[in-house]
């Protein structure tokens, strides 16, 4: 018998960075130009690897060789394998359908100067909330690895659908660091390219 000892696969989380001092988020300009000011967002989505496009072309491909395989029967005399085909390319197109329409969800979160703002689209619904990064708690929704929840004035919004669980609280801790940096008067010296607190 032998033992053989190989390196883990996957990174750590915490060993997770990027180029730039935010993980999950990434500037973006507001508007065209140069000189335009910069807003902080956060795109949340699935981890999809084929595009509706895609999946069309593979449905068509199927429904091409299915509806030939029932045609050479039906003239060899069996008509119900082609309504069976028929029947079977039906309720495959609809869960190709049903996956196709959430493929799109997504969480958006854009912070422009002391606003952040909260897009959910999920399916044909689009819910959008707005607050105050002066009055916003980021918290977990319950324990460890939970969904996190923004909520202030009233309102409450939960986030990371789309995030690995063991990556949530680092998210969280991301968005923290970047709401002190909004709510910072202009004079304080806070630096956004520091690294938010592990």
């Amino acid at each position: 018998m032998s033992v053989s000892i190989a390196p883990a696969a996957w990174p750590m989380p915490h060993a997770v960075r990027s180029p730039g001092p935010w993980v999950f988020g990434r500037e973006v300009p507001l508007a065209d130009g140069a000189g335009a000011p910069r807003a902080l967002q956060w795109l949340l989505q699935r981890n999809c690897s084929i595009t509706p496009g895609q999946l069309g072309a593979v449905y068509l491909s199927l429904c091409a060789v299915s509806l030939f395989i029932g045609g050479f029967f039906f003239v060899q005399g069996a008509p119900a394998v082609l309504a069976f085909a028929g029947l079977e390319l039906l309720l495959v197109g609809l869960a190709l359908m049903l996956f196709a329409r959430h493929a799109g969800d997504r969480e958006t979160l854009t912070l422009v100067g002391r606003s952040l703002q909260v897009e959910q689209c999920f399916g044909s619904r689009v819910e959008r909330t707005e607050f105050a990064a002066d009055w916003l708690h980021v918290e977990p929704a319950g324990g460890q690895g939970s969904l996190v929840q923004l909520s202030g004035k009233g309102q409450r919004v939960r986030v990371g659908r789309f995030l690995r669980p063991e990556l949530r609280g680092a998210f969280a801790r991301e968005l923290r660091h970047a709401l002190r940096c909004a709510q910072a008067p202009a004079g304080t010296q806070t630096d956004p390219n520091q690294s938010p607190p592990r």
